[in-house]
């Protein structure tokens, strides 16, 4: 643990990111972030469940929209082991409208926007506009990271391919 977060770009302009980014190997930090009923969730409450973690800028931008509306898909195939999160800047009442919206129900919802425990133990929070840099982790059931995934490009869309692969090697 305790590497140095790279930069990302966004939109071609170089963004640094704050934090610290976990090893590989290497507990997964707990974090503290909100669901869309204003509850604290940490990622503890998830034990003994493979955690696909995919943090976005905001669920309202196009990317975002596109990638958690594939990610809720997938996740019907997944089978009871793998848990979807999405973890965003975004208030909660933004992240359940726009799940209700989008029709999105096999992916919950967090958001890390109090204190940004989620981005600072992840070295993922992009440092100026305050939001997650576009990034996927997969956790396994004792809490272990075993996968990492940071789009360079936080505009682009990850290789979902390679993440749910990640995911279903440790069912």
């Amino acid at each position: 643990m305790g590497q140095k977060p790279a930069a990302a770009t966004m939109k071609g302009n170089p963004i640094k990111l704050s934090g610290d980014a976990p090893g590989l190997d290497e507990p997964a930090p707990d974090f503290e972030a909100v669901d869309n009923d204003l509850k604290p969730v940490g990622l503890s409450a998830f034990r003994g469940k493979i955690c696909l973690i995919a943090c976005v800028p905001s669920l309202d931008t196009p990317v975002c929209d596109t990638e958690i509306r594939r990610f809720n898909e997938e996740a019907a195939g997944l089978g009871e082991d793998i848990v979807v999160l999405t973890i965003s800047m975004d208030l909660p009442f933004a992240q359940k409208r726009w799940c209700g919206a989008a029709g999105v129900e096999r992916v919950q919802t967090l958001s890390d926007h109090r204190d940004a425990a989620f981005g600072l133990k992840y070295g993922v929070l992009l440092e100026g506009p305050r939001l997650l840099a576009r990034a996927i982790f997969v956790v396994d059931r004792d809490g272990i990271l075993r996968y990492v995934q940071l789009v360079p490009e936080v505009t682009e869309e990850p290789d979902y391919d390679a993440a749910l692969d990640a995911a279903r090697e440790l069912v």
